[in-house]
């Protein structure tokens, strides 16, 4: 049985721990810190098999190179381009197994050029990590300035089944939610959610992962055809047409200057 738990880093990271009951073997994904992942090792006497890292982000690989002193049979997985050694390169189509279960690898671009996620398929369910890509109510800064490929990724991350998993890097939902409501402030599925993450971070829990089927319901950035999105960007931006792509770009630098 593999059991995913979030391991705190910095103020507002999720390194995320993917942990074999069965053998009690471990992967962790963007590991910013070393410290969070020694201390669950100990805690529950693990062996640390795997590294995957979505980007090359100081606070998504920062914990590498100790891991890796610590634990010299780790296998690392990452682009050749996320600066850190990596035993297996990975990119776009790559696939590969653990636990016996599948791994596909997809490229994600937009807030990194080179940014992956990785889509764990443990029988019918697919449990997507993906780093910075997509948030629970929103989605990472553009700082390729590429915003096309930004979109273009959310639309991948948008095919899949609605009861797919994603696990985001960031405890970012409030401040997305509020964001959310700023431009869409009748969206009764933002008002409620955002009270129950709210009521989540007074008992110190997690909003993450998140589903599809309800980030279709709260996140803007998803819901750029719908009409009173389209409308409300239109009166705080002037856009040059209503297409997807503009709505979007629109969003992303309100969003910037939230």
């Amino acid at each position: 049985m593999i059991k995913i738990t979030p391991l705190y880093a910095f103020s507002d990271n999720y390194i995320w721990a993917l942990l074999n009951e069965n053998n009690k073997q471990l992967i962790v994904v963007d590991p910013g810190q070393s410290e969070p992942v020694e201390s669950f090792i100990n805690e529950h006497n693990l062996e640390l098999t795997a590294i995957w890292i979505t980007h090359k982000h100081a606070d998504h690989t920062g914990g590498v190179k100790k891991l890796r002193e610590m634990y010299p049979l780790v296998n690392v997985m990452a682009d050749e381009r996320h600066g850190v050694k990596a035993d297996y390169t990975v990119k776009e189509g790559s696939s590969f197994r653990s636990w016996g279960c599948n791994i596909d690898v997809l490229k994600v671009a937009g807030h990194t050029q080179d940014h992956l996620a990785y889509v764990l398929n443990i029988g019918e369910n697919k449990h997507v990590f993906c780093g910075d890509t997509l948030f629970s109510g929103g989605c990472g800064r553009v700082f390729t300035g590429d915003m096309q490929a930004m979109y273009n990724s959310l639309l991948k991350l948008n095919s899949f089944e609605a009861d797919t998993l994603f696990y985001p890097a960031h405890e970012y939902t409030a401040s997305n939610l509020k964001f959310g409501l700023f431009i869409e402030p009748n969206n009764a599925a933002m008002q409620q959610w955002l009270e129950k993450v709210n009521q989540l971070a007074l008992d110190k829990t997690p909003s993450l992962p998140t589903t599809l089927e309800i980030e279709r319901l709260i996140n803007i950035f998803l819901r750029v055809n719908e009409p009173a999105v389209v409308e409300s960007v239109s009166q705080k931006c002037d856009l040059i047409d209503k297409a997807p792509l503009t709505v979007f770009t629109a969003l992303r630098k309100l969003k910037d200057d939230f």
